[in-house]
């Protein structure tokens, strides 16, 4: 779409952004990133390589009235403002702070390996799929502007004749999200006292830099605050206001609702709220707006691919325009980080989908039309784009691709039963153990080993057409046969076939399902340099034919060991996926549990008595207001159980989360009645085990000894020591050892080295506790 040949006048909506997808492309600054990272480049070519995608990503929104600076990092955002306000962990300062100190940080090393200590932890962002670094607080914790990446950006957008708005995560985001290094006894708000006054500085420096307006993100308010939270806003906005500096709050991903009075009262020049999470609040916050203030609309949504229906929000934004006038901002909902780039790169989209989709490009393209249309309504170009947009929602309405009547039909006959196992865990428990004759303490891994380059170019080859299916079979088959062999030879109690088959762990099966499309180039980061590529779900969901029953029983075919079979869960297969907004997601994840029902059916059938069922997703979907927890909790709970609980009861149902908080939501964890549970707990040296000090869950479970995103090797001391820490809140008898994650992205050698540690490690303590009586744990 062209830019707008409207031109300016003084009720002209200011068109803005609140952030740009940052990791290229290409996925340019990966690469750059893992090439730094190998010693295979320096660091000169890793910042031009930044320095190249700054520019360029302003170019791409040289439409907007300002561009967002500050959404370029490194690694993650809220790494680089602890950065900024030097709040970075004893163990990884070396002298002043420079790339290599933000990359210990968060990968627990540098590129020259000069420091081997523990990563910090990492967890999702609010309810998307993207993880940030968690800032690690000291109960005497001082600040100092200490990293100049945002003011040096605002001054490079500025010289090179851009408008720049900066972005920063507020002071009391900021708080909320970090964490006290000794646990968490200390209240974070008494460091707002010594955090302001740097928050001021850096302002006042962003001013100087060429800045005009600044944006500070503050989502907490789209949270349940505690009331010394919501009283902290406004003389925290005093202090650090800056004179000839105009500061626009933004809030998203959710309603203010009782933070609405909060937000309203604070003072800044503008406010930013989600008007497609919050739309049933816009006529409260325009009503109680000052006279002075912006309001900035996040019309269309940051989070999803489908395009916006313009009439409505024209529909939204008439009344606003008339009665704001120029004080009327235009925005996404939230930051365009969440979406890939641009759809008109997408050769390989069903020809009838594609239109029905918008990337980062084409939200921004959207806005511009939007404010077109409210300035000259009748100009017949700008009705016949309306009109096309029109069409394409008529289209994807009454698409055949989007309904399935024999699966509708199979979803009203089910049953409450068919959620259900046919007996209590009490009762499957000895039949599993008398099959399985497991040691105490089984030793296993999540189900991913290394993606070797090798396997990698085998698939691209075959994607391509450059290898037949018969001869990528056979590689799939050896990388199958490498992976049990290595895993017999270390000792590992439970094994896996290591998915050398699989691109994704979402990918993979969307592509084996009916009602899933992909892209080719949808790359969305995840993490540092981690990216994936989100399947679409265009329509109703069946499965036409077994997924992963070949691949299976092909591995158990090669050891007498149990080797588990492994599948993605129906929350994951929803949250991981750009989801269909024309029904709600309750229906969407009924669809999904019913595929993975079937498979969990034809894989007990094939002999696979272990199936692993991964939900790392399902604290991610939790809603943000508590209000909503136990309507989510209920419908991802009995898809789990719908998906896992047609077997029978010697057949052990595992599970496995990363990443997630469980103290509030241990009793629908519970409800899961997953026979074993595997859950990330090493970055929080097993602090994520607290949920189970006071919830006597009755299942087994394998919390994580070993952190498998970092490259550094643990030592048997500390994996003994983290086990045996597990002990104070799980019986022994009901524990598993296993590392936090797969180990898809790590190499063989660090593979085999770690589990080799961690197998040692059980052993030891097998050999320690089998002295003693299981009454002593």
């Amino acid at each position: 779409m062209p830019p707008s040949s409207i031109d300016r006048d003084t009720t002209m909506p200011t068109l803005h952004n609140l952030g740009f997808p940052r990791i290229g492309q290409g996925r340019e600054l990966k690469f750059a990133l893992e090439h730094y990272w190998a010693g295979q480049s320096d660091r000169a070519t890793l910042e031009h390589t930044g320095r190249q995608l700054r520019h360029t990503h302003w170019q791409q929104q040289a439409a907007l009235d300002f561009v967002p600076v500050g959404d370029f990092a490194w690694y993650d955002q809220v790494l680089t403002l602890s950065a900024t306000l030097d709040v970075i962990p004893e163990r990884h300062r070396q002298g002043d702070t420079d790339l290599d100190t933000l990359f210990r940080v968060a990968r627990g090393r540098d590129q020259q390996a000069a420091c081997c200590h523990a990563a910090s932890e990492m967890t999702k962002w609010f309810d998307t799929n993207y993880h940030f670094l968690v800032p690690e607080f000291e109960p005497d914790q001082r600040f100092r502007l200490a990293w100049r990446q945002i003011i040096d950006g605002t001054a490079e957008a500025k010289a090179a004749g851009f408008n720049p708005k900066p972005v920063i995560l507020g002071p009391l985001s900021y708080l909320w999200l970090g964490k006290f290094s000794q646990g968490d006894s200390a209240d974070k708000l008494d460091l707002l006292p010594r955090l302001l006054p740097v928050y001021r500085q850096l302002l006042a420096a962003l001013k100087d830099a060429g800045a005009t307006w600044v944006q500070i993100d503050e989502p907490i308010l789209a949270l349940d605050l505690p009331a010394p939270w919501q009283a902290a806003f406004e003389p925290s906005y005093h202090q650090i206001q800056v004179q000839g500096l105009n500061t626009l709050l933004a809030s998203y991903f959710g309603p203010l609702q009782d933070n609405l009075g909060t937000a309203i009262q604070l003072p800044v020049a503008g406010l930013h709220i989600d008007a497609v999470r919050g739309a049933s609040e816009i006529t409260r916050v325009v009503d109680r707006l000052s006279a002075h203030k912006v309001l900035s609309v996040g019309i269309v949504d940051g989070r999803n691919i489908w395009r916006a229906d313009l009439d409505a929000a024209l529909a939204t934004l008439k009344p606003l325009h008339a009665k704001l006038g120029e004080r009327l901002w235009l925005a996404p909902s939230c930051s365009l980080l969440h979406l890939p780039y641009d759809v008109e790169r997408e050769t390989t989209l069903p020809a009838d989908v594609k239109p029905w989709l918008a990337f980062a490009q084409q939200k921004l393209d959207e806005l511009t039309l939007l404010r077109d249309a409210l300035l000259s309504p009748g100009h017949a170009d700008i009705q016949a784009r309306l009109a096309d947009a029109r069409a394409i929602q008529t289209a994807r309405r009454d698409s055949p691709r989007v309904h399935n009547p024999a699966l509708r039909k199979r979803l009203a006959a089910l049953k409450d039963s068919d959620a259900l196992r046919a007996t209590p865990f009490s009762e499957r428990e000895p039949l599993q153990q008398q099959r399985w004759q497991l040691p105490l303490l089984p030793t296993t891994t999540i189900g991913s080993f290394p993606q070797t380059p090798e396997i990698r170019k085998a698939r691209a080859a075959y994607k391509r057409g450059q290898l037949n299916k018969h001869d990528y079979n056979s590689l799939m088959r050896a990388e199958i046969k490498r992976a049990i062999v290595i895993q017999e030879q270390l000792g590992l109690d439970v094994l896996v076939h290591g998915e050398a088959e699989r691109n994704d762990m979402v990918e993979y099966f969307g592509e084996q399902l009916d009602g899933y499309v992909f892209s080719a180039h949808g790359w969305v980061q995840s993490y540092g340099s981690r990216c994936v590529k989100p399947p679409i779900i265009v329509g109703d969901i069946s499965r036409p034919h077994p997924m992963t029953v070949e691949w299976a029983t092909y591995a158990q075919s090669l050891s007498d060991k149990p080797v588990k079979g492994m599948l993605t869960g129906p929350i994951t297969l929803l949250c991981w996926s750009f989801v269909r907004d024309d029904q709600p997601r309750e229906h969407t994840a009924q669809q999904l549990a019913l595929a993975i029902r079937d498979e969990v059916q034809d894989l007990e059938a094939a002999g696979i008595g272990i199936i692993q069922i991964d939900e790392p997703a399902l604290r991610e979907g939790l809603p943000l207001r508590n209000s909503d927890w136990p309507t989510y909790l209920a419908w991802a709970a009995h898809a789990f159980r719908l998906a896992s609980s047609g077997v029978g009861d010697s057949t052990q149902i595992h599970t496995h989360m990363c990443y997630s908080e469980f103290n509030d939501i241990i009793e629908a964890i519970s409800a899961l009645d997953a026979d074993v549970i595997t859950i990330e707990t090493s970055r929080s040296n097993m602090e994520l085990l607290a949920a189970f000090e006071h919830f006597a869950y009755p299942n087994q479970i394998g919390p994580g000894v070993y952190d498998i995103h970092s490259p550094n090797l643990p030592s048997q001391a500390w994996v003994e020591s983290l086990i045996e820490k597990a002990t104070a809140r799980i019986p022994r008898q009901r524990l598993w050892v296993n590392p936090d994650c797969g180990l898809k992205t790590r190499t063989w050698d660090e593979t085999r080295a770690a589990l080799a540690i961690m197998v040692n490690a059980t052993k030891a303590l097998r050999q320690k506790w089998l002295k003693a009586p299981l009454s002593a744990a």
